[in-house]
């Protein structure tokens, strides 16, 4: 059975940069939320990304909100794999060439194994969220059941969308290629 990652950024490299908020080309802020939505996006305009403090690069980073920003190199490795459920939305991040792109996971899996998970909370009526009642309002130590997973290889996992989960195949490819940045915690 494959196993499978959260794929966040390497928060502790010393002298890393960090993206901001993402703002369109008059610095106004876009809505972050969206990009983590896992639906095919259609964005007018250019996307920025302001970064501060400066520093290393990272060809896989998080920006706020947990957008995942890659280099070039991350799309062709993926092209290369033959993953299909992304889409690459190009961006600009301040004072750095490129090409950088939002990776935009398409699919969302209902996979989460709430026995297996250090802790999950559901809301409920009385948190004043009626929209929200019935969704994950805590989820810790994430586990997933991998036999709901499927053939997909990159996904959100469905109520808990901030998260972005990898197979095990491509996990090794990322690490193979010596990419900058991707941590990897098995879920």
């Amino acid at each position: 059975m494959n196993r499978f990652y959260d794929l966040t950024d390497d928060m502790d490299q010393p002298g890393r940069w960090h993206l901001r908020h993402p703002v369109d080309e008059h610095g106004q802020k876009i809505n972050p939320w969206m990009f983590i939505e896992s639906r095919r996006l259609d964005c007018d305009g250019l996307i920025r990304f302001p970064v501060k403090p400066d520093g290393r690069e990272l060809e896989f980073t998080q920006s706020s909100f947990s957008i995942p920003v890659v280099h070039h190199r991350v799309v062709q490795l993926f092209e290369r794999l033959g993953i299909q459920d992304v889409q690459f939305l190009p961006v600009e991040v301040q004072g750095h060439g490129g090409p950088w792109f939002i990776l935009n996971a398409l699919r969302v899996i209902r996979c989460i194994d709430e026995a297996r998970c250090r802790e999950v909370r559901h809301f409920k009526p009385e948190d004043g969220q009626p929209e929200r009642v019935g969704e994950y309002r805590v989820v810790s130590g994430l586990r997933i059941d991998p036999t709901k997973v499927g053939d997909a290889h990159v996904f959100r996992p469905w109520g808990w969308t901030m998260v972005l989960i990898v197979s095990e195949d491509v996990k090794q490819a990322m690490e193979h290629e010596g990419l900058t940045g991707p941590v990897f915690t098995e879920v």
